[in-house]
């Protein structure tokens, strides 16, 4: 957040000014029976002071209160605004505080070297926080900001407590999904399970599947995640299901037939939860609480993979990057990715590795200095750290470009 500053000024008042002795020259009546106004206050003894001039003054009396309230509630009052801002980054090789920002027990780690830099916004407004009209003015005077209404981010009514809920379960779960990928990446095998979080309503679920439903099979295929459950639906053409879920401990068989959407996929009409159960134990994000949101999770799997991996990822060089995850290592875009690759610059990072579905907010706004690779899965963003690490060219690898 920058400091507000305070423009308002305030005018020296002198006082009345005395007219030269022996110019006191007599009003003239008006048709309405007042008195002409003088440039001056005071007409000498018995003489009476000029209405229009009583009246005008205090009109302007009232207007200058008026300015100075409205002036000071423009001050005072929050702006319905919230800046973007470049924020710090984070080495996921490395440690915030005392403690190591990927923690791996049950499983041998190996030495890392160089630096994978998670890149995060600091976002000032909105309902988390107030922001004065200066700052707002301040953040569309700043090229490094971005200012964006209010409402334009957040819901009507949407409360700081619900927004920061809500990045802390997408962290949480991003990092669920970064552990998945990386182990994916490098074939370690591990369950998942998916429930089901609801049912839509007039969906082909609807009285027959129920919120906390375990899926385990369809038909005679077990399901150990989401893209075998799309698969067998696909499969089946929107012939009637036989799903098998887990209910209150007792293994159950529905009948569903699944209805296909505008995107031609088949579908249940439910929404599913994803959790997983690893053969060891990894732990993520130490010392970084007061950073939320889904868009760490490429990073994260990306230093998962580097302490996995016998052989240093980065070769000593200076990543940075941004991007969401899922289970089956899918990059997906994020929000504030000029501002990200600010902070990465000023971070000192060479590379760049930004999601590709971003490249048209990166194009035309990429610092001096920083070179950017696009991916859409862990498995390109390892293949670019590897390739670079060993002294490639980044004009070899994907770009973004106009």
């Amino acid at each position: 957040m920058r400091p507000s500053h305070d423009d308002s000024r305030t005018a020296a008042q002198g006082g009345p000014v005395s007219p030269a002795p022996g110019e006191f020259p007599v009003p003239a009546p008006q048709p309405d029976g007042s008195y002409s106004v003088y440039p001056y206050q005071g007409l000498g003894p018995g003489r009476p002071a000029p209405a229009k001039r009583t009246v005008r003054s205090r009109a302007m009396i009232v207007s200058g209160a008026l300015a100075v309230v409205l002036g000071a509630a423009a001050v005072l009052l929050p702006a319905q605004y919230v800046v973007e801002s470049p924020g710090p980054t984070f080495n996921t090789l490395g440690s915030a505080g005392d403690s190591e920002i990927i923690e791996i027990e049950g499983r041998r780690s190996y030495p890392t070297k160089g630096e994978l830099d998670l890149t995060t916004v600091y976002v000032s407004g909105g309902p988390s926080t107030n922001i004065s009209i200066f700052q707002a003015v301040g953040g569309w005077a700043n090229n490094d900001d971005v200012v964006y209404p209010t409402e334009f981010l957040y819901a009507p009514g949407t409360t700081s407590d619900e927004v920061d809920e809500e990045n802390a379960a997408a962290m949480t779960s991003s990092q669920e999904s970064a552990v998945a990928a990386a182990l994916t990446q490098l074939d370690i095998p591990f369950t998942q399970e998916l429930t089901v979080a609801a049912v839509v309503e007039g969906s082909p679920a609807e009285g027959v599947l129920q919120a906390g439903d375990t899926v385990t099979a369809v038909g005679d295929t077990l399901i150990d995640g989401i893209d075998s459950l799309r698969a067998v639906l696909n499969d089946g053409g929107g012939s009637a299901a036989e799903i098998t879920v887990r209910r209150d401990g007792n293994e159950v068989t529905e009948s569903v037939t699944p209805r296909q959407s505008d995107s031609g996929v088949y579908q249940l009409g439910i929404e599913l939860a994803t959790s997983f159960e690893f053969p060891f134990e990894v732990s993520i994000g130490a010392g970084m609480e007061q950073v939320g949101g889904p868009s760490a999770g490429m990073m994260f799997a990306l230093g998962i993979v580097d302490r996995l991996t016998p052989e240093p990822l980065t070769g000593g060089r200076h990543f940075a990057g941004t991007g969401t995850i899922d289970a089956a290592g899918n990059v997906g875009p994020i929000g504030g990715i000029r501002q990200k690759l600010i902070g990465a610059s000023d971070a000192g990072a060479e590379y760049f590795l930004a999601p590709a579905d971003n490249c048209g907010e990166v194009v035309g706004h990429i610092p001096d200095g920083l070179e950017v690779v696009k991916v859409s899965t862990l498995d390109e963003a390892v293949q670019a750290v590897e390739k670079l690490a060993a002294g490639g060219s980044a004009a070899d690898l994907p770009q973004c470009t106009p």
